[in-house]
């Protein structure tokens, strides 16, 4: 397979091969620059093939491939960000960006040599959010939505291919998140980055992504897979679209279909 994150008839238990499976002869092809989102019925799975995709976990059957190369370790390339930003409470919100470049090489053998180079790539990203000026306050003086976006940029900081997202507005009130769905909008096609989003919000999904994987029923697998031909740049507007509520609704029927 050919795409920048190809899961090949993949099967996974976390007990072993002799448990019931979390996924099972699960295949996705993501394409480089691509914007994908993944939904379906609560504990399908989504979660586990990012982590399979990640090399946080390992298949026991088929193949995960990303940039071209089988997944045996971690993906260094990869930056991930969750439902809760998980932000060191004893650190800045500098510090916090920081923190990925103090622990993974090459960045932390060179930290002290280019400590001030990579504090203004935190400020920048920051401001790249709307949180300049933001970088000495502690998590706690923060909101949720600013905490979220902390946590977007320190996945990030250190300029991953790929970007994974698991949930990451869900914890957010619906104003909140329809802000952060546009600022990840907007860092996507600056960075023309490979972004694979887990999502129970299928608007969220619609809005954001060049196409829509629905997974089963566990053990997961891909039922469908919808291409999103709304233009882009996509404004919030479009979400009260009919065309738009079309798309929702088709895929919530599907997913109903998946649960059974």
């Amino acid at each position: 397979m050919s795409a920048f994150v190809a899961l090949d008839e993949v099967s996974h238990a976390y007990g072993g091969s002799t448990d019931t499976p979390a996924v099972e002869g699960l295949s996705i092809a993501i394409e480089e620059g691509e914007f994908a989102a993944v939904v379906g019925p609560s504990g399908c799975g989504k979660s586990t093939l990012m982590k399979l995709a990640t090399g946080l976990q390992f298949p026991f059957k088929g193949s995960v491939q990303v940039a071209g190369e089988v997944v045996s370790k971690p993906v260094k390339i990869a930056g991930m960000a969750f439902q809760a930003p998980t932000l060191l409470p004893w650190r800045t919100t500098l510090e916090n960006l920081l923190l990925p470049l103090e622990i993974v090489e090459p960045y932390r053998s060179e930290m002290r040599r280019r400590r001030v180079e990579y504090s203004a790539r935190a400020a920048n990203l920051l401001t790249s959010v709307g949180l300049g000026g933001q970088g000495e306050k502690y998590p706690w003086e923060l909101s949720g939505g600013m905490q979220q976006r902390t946590s977007l940029c320190r996945a990030l900081i250190h300029e991953p291919k790929l970007l994974m997202l698991d949930e990451p507005f869900g914890a957010l009130d619906a104003f909140t998140r329809e802000e952060l769905w546009c600022v990840i909008r907007d860092l996507q096609a600056a960075r023309k980055i490979t972004v694979c989003l887990v999502t129970h919000d299928l608007r969220e999904a619609v809005f954001l992504a060049d196409r829509v994987f629905v997974m089963s029923a566990r053990p997961g697998r891909i039922v469908l897979e919808r291409k999103i031909d709304i233009p882009r740049p996509r404004e919030l507007d479009v979400t009260f679209t009919q065309g738009f509520q079309d798309i929702v609704h088709e895929l919530r029927s599907h997913i109903v279909r998946a649960r059974t």
